[in-house]
């Protein structure tokens, strides 16, 4: 019985490094909702409870698989502790313990890597398997750089877009964090197996598939074109390097300094290069040669950790919660950031993240691990390759992670060094190791069956209703021609009681919006499907009160029912949470225009173009505004000033003119949009309906048969348009 329960448990985690080449909508696992994380990390889950539920039962038939003692162990556990206590203060309690489909992070996730950190540090110390998993995680590493030349080839998708690398991670910054370990635990065994030569159990030949795997894995790091990664890469050869120097000999030494010398030269050679145009022409070089404070993304950086520092100077001890850094987003917006992604929900620091999630203490706690874990590959009796590696990696981690958020596949790696520097120092609590060991007869009766039990209870609690909902929730916005069903998938999704009620409802609001506008979907079915998406909205926004987003998403719920008031109400209730983002300024003045109250739409746009005048995408629509509430001259002069023009191509515009009757810019705008657009189809139908509205039909008529001319195709559609221009 023994013997099964180990190898259930070993197997379970040895299968945790193949999570990397998951993705749901395969086997074992169907189509789920952001398919590249929520498979890996349900089956990672899965498979943490079940080996700590295993070495749970090992422990009451073998002492030597009890928990030992280490600052590292007592770090990691206080972090947990303090983790779990700050997020029972958070701003949203139940999101910073589950967190959602996106991320798939929170306590649940810290609790199962810890849990992973003990049964690793007890197991594996014990019967000496580190080799042998770190041997699965690089076979799995060479695998996914498999997948990643696939991309390289245009063979395999890249699934983000562009031309960065994401294998199946679906992030090229979560691929470049796993090739930084791999990479270290590759030289490791590599250098381990060369330093065989000469010696009775010469294996050192068996080093060379290491070293070409990791040059393999090199390769695709830099592919990834993550520059914090790679920089954390370059960081660690010199700090291994200088490690390397001190704690080798001679021979060593020499190596080391050679490597030191090598380094300086290319990244000098590079710095003095960076200019060149085959280097600004590479995804990769050209990515890490614009590497400056100036450089719009470092900027960005800069600017999310100064909002970070707010946030936690306003909430120094307990933080806001894991997750719960759109909060911090929303309240200390800077409006320089119009032009990057709408919501952050990290600070892309993760020692920021640390500081804003659970205040000074989790940053300190975590710092404290770090320096215990170093001190103790220091101290441990590993071989000099291994400490030097290891430590190597860790630093890596903690380079990168200056620009960079953790993710499950920086969390496993980062755990089983973790668990490494545990089992080199460990040493056994002696109470506990003291208390005797139980009976095959008392173990059969009392122990398995109380297991197997807790097993089914916690994986089922844990893991299925999500999990259902997870798979529930693509079917539900998945387009079909009866949106009934999609309505039925989605009250399943809300019936299998999961943690991401707040992202079902986001979709729910979306897809009620797109059916609002599809001209084939009956009045009786678009007001059920409204006033379903209205009652869940409703019922998240009071669960969630202070979350901006919520409240600015069911403001364009309501907007496109054409209920403005109840619109401009959620609006406001954004605004109160983030009142420095112009989005939201600018939602309110569409809502303010479109129910008749033009002063007040000029007025919102106004603030909204004020608060970072820089940004021409924000200001035409003052201008438009200004031009719809009958401040034409001031609105003329404002897109004169940002555009060097009053026509300009942008709806907004196009309906200032309109509203006002000023016909003839009305026109030139149309005509602009033609020649904008290299005379396509639809816009020369806007500008015939331009010259319609303005009443002259002969020139409606003479672009209908310039439509006709230029287009065939289009002779039916045009002949239907003469015809009702005609009436």
């Amino acid at each position: 019985m023994k013997k099964a329960i180990w190898w259930v448990t070993i197997g379970a985690l040895f299968l945790i490094p193949s999570l990397a080449l998951l993705v749901a909508g395969g086997f074992p696992f169907p189509d789920y909702f952001f398919p590249f994380i929520t498979g890996k990390n349900f089956a990672f889950r899965i498979l943490v409870e079940i080996a700590a539920i295993g070495w749970l039962l090992l422990m009451t038939l073998d002492a030597k698989y009890r928990p030992q003692f280490s600052w590292v162990s007592i770090l990691y556990g206080l972090l947990v502790v303090w983790m779990a206590i700050a997020d029972a203060f958070a701003v949203n309690p139940a999101k910073a313990f589950w967190s959602n489909f996106e991320r798939m992070d929170g306590w649940v996730t810290l609790i199962h890597v810890f849990l992973f950190f003990l049964v690793t540090g007890s197991i594996f110390a014990a019967d000496a398997l580190w080799r042998k998993w770190w041997g699965m995680f690089l076979a799995i590493s060479l695998l996914v750089c498999l997948v990643g030349f696939g991309q390289l080839a245009h063979v395999i998708q890249i699934h983000q877009g562009g031309v960065r690398l994401d294998a199946y991670f679906g992030n090229s910054d979560y691929l470049a964090c796993f090739m930084l370990f791999a990479i270290a635990v590759s030289l490791w065994l590599g250098f381990d197996l060369r330093s065989t030569k000469g010696t009775a159990d010469d294996n050192s030949w068996l080093s060379w598939p290491f070293f070409i795997l990791t040059l393999l894995e090199v390769l695709i790091l830099f592919s990834t074109a993550t520059r914090g990664a790679i920089l954390g890469f370059i960081g660690a050869i010199a700090f291994g390097a200088l490690l390397w120097m001190i704690s080798s000999g001679e021979k060593g030494r020499k190596g080391a300094l050679i490597t030191i010398v090598a380094l300086v030269l290319v990244v000098g050679g590079f710095f003095l290069l960076r200019n060149e145009a085959f280097i600004r022409k590479d995804p990769s070089l050209g990515r890490l040669a614009s590497i400056s404070l100036s450089d719009p993304e470092t900027h960005t950086r800069l600017v999310i950790w100064q909002m970070a520092l707010q946030g936690f100077e306003k909430r120094p001890i307990t933080g806001w919660g894991q997750d719960g850094f759109n909060y911090v987003f929303n309240a200390y917006y800077q409006p320089q950031l119009n032009d990057q992604e709408p919501w952050f929900d990290r600070a892309h620091n993760m020692y920021l993240d640390w500081l804003v999630a659970g205040g000074f203490p989790a940053l300190l706690l975590f710092l404290a691990l770090l320096g215990a874990t170093a001190l103790a590959l220091y101290r441990s009796k590993f071989s000099t390759a291994e400490r030097i590696l290891l430590l190597s990696a860790l630093a890596a981690y903690c380079f990168q992670g200056i620009f960079v958020f953790d993710n499950l596949f920086s969390y496993i790696p980062f755990a089983a060094v973790l668990a490494m520097a545990h089992g080199g120092v460990a040493r056994p609590f002696k109470k506990l190791g003291s208390v005797p060991v139980l009976g095959e007869s008392d173990f059969l009766i009392y122990a398995l069956p109380l297991g197997v039990v807790v097993l089914a209870v916690v994986i089922y609690f844990v893991n299925i209703p999500s999990m259902n909902a997870a798979g529930d929730l693509i079917t539900a916005i998945t387009p079909g021609s009866d949106p009934t069903q999609n309505i039925a998938a989605f009250k399943q999704a809300y019936a299998d009681g999961s943690f991401a009620n707040q992202e079902i409802t986001e979709q729910l609001m979306t897809f009620a919006e797109g059916a609002i506008a599809n001209q084939s979907i009956s009045n009786q079915n678009k007001q059920a499907i409204f006033s379903y998406a209205v009652q869940q909205a409703q019922n998240l926004v009071t669960e969630i009160p202070l979350d901006a987003r919520i409240h600015l998403e069911f403001a364009l719920l309501y907007r496109s029912a054409g209920q403005f008031q109840a619109a401009l109400a959620q609006t406001h209730l954004a605004e109160q949470e983030s009142p420095r983002k112009q989005g939201i300024l600018t939602e309110e003045g569409i809502e303010q225009v479109e129910a008749g109250n033009a002063a007040a739409g000029a007025a919102a746009f106004n603030k909204a173009c004020q608060l970072d005048p820089s940004f021409s995408d924000v200001c035409v629509y003052a201008a438009a505004g200004d031009i719809i509430a009958g401040q034409m001259s001031q609105g003329k002069a404002l897109l004169q000033q940002k555009f060097g023009t009053t026509t300009v191509d942008q709806d907004i515009v196009l309906l200032a003119y309109y509203q006002v009757k000023d016909y003839p810019d009305f026109i030139l705008t149309w005509q602009k949009r033609v020649a904008d657009q290299n005379n396509d189809a639809n816009a020369e139908y806007g500008l015939a309906a331009a010259y319609a509205n303005a009443g002259d039909k002969a020139a409606a008529k003479a672009e209908i048969q310039t439509i006709v001319a230029q287009h065939p195709e289009q002779s039916s559609q045009a002949a239907a348009f003469l015809q009702q221009l005609g009436s």
